[in-house]
């Protein structure tokens, strides 16, 4: 059974965080001080379980009156089962619910069209972050029908 739970700030990122440190540190070699950041105290995370264990994770800053969704992170075992997609369409939602007029993410760019099927549209040039590629990206409207297709 799939659930999802929604925390603020510091609240119990124990699970999001074991995700993220297992995807981006573990698997991508992001150094811990660049994926663990202050933005995590004020975030909105989301948490998504399949019987109990924390599958994936992702969350939404507002910075500068920006909507920003990010730390978009699978296991690996549950990649494949759209969790991912599940996990940006919730994230998406809250944005516009907290009043959203767009939202913004810096998408990898080897997952940039999994985006692009969601709605979000590229800007810019690409950039590099944390020694992977980016891409700016922008949806300018909620999803249509939420959450898992």
């Amino acid at each position: 059974m799939i659930e999802t739970k929604w925390y603020k700030g510091n609240e119990d990122t124990k699970d999001a965080f074991l995700i993220r440190r297992e995807v981006f540190i573990k698997e991508q070699g992001v150094p811990e001080e660049i994926e663990m950041d202050d933005q995590d105290e004020t975030a909105d995370h989301v948490v998504i379980y399949d019987r109990h264990k924390p599958i994936g994770t992702g969350r939404l800053i507002l910075v500068d009156g920006q909507y920003i969704i990010g730390r978009i992170a699978v296991l690996q075992e549950a990649r494949g089962a759209k969790i991912g997609d599940l996990i940006v369409r919730v994230l998406v939602r809250k944005a516009f619910d907290k009043g959203a007029q767009e939202v913004h993410l810096h998408a990898q760019t080897r997952v940039q069209g999994f985006y692009e099927k969601i709605g979000f549209v590229p800007f810019g040039e690409v950039y590099d972050e944390a020694g992977i590629p980016h891409i700016s990206m922008v949806k300018k409207e909620d999803v249509a029908g939420c959450c898992h297709k």
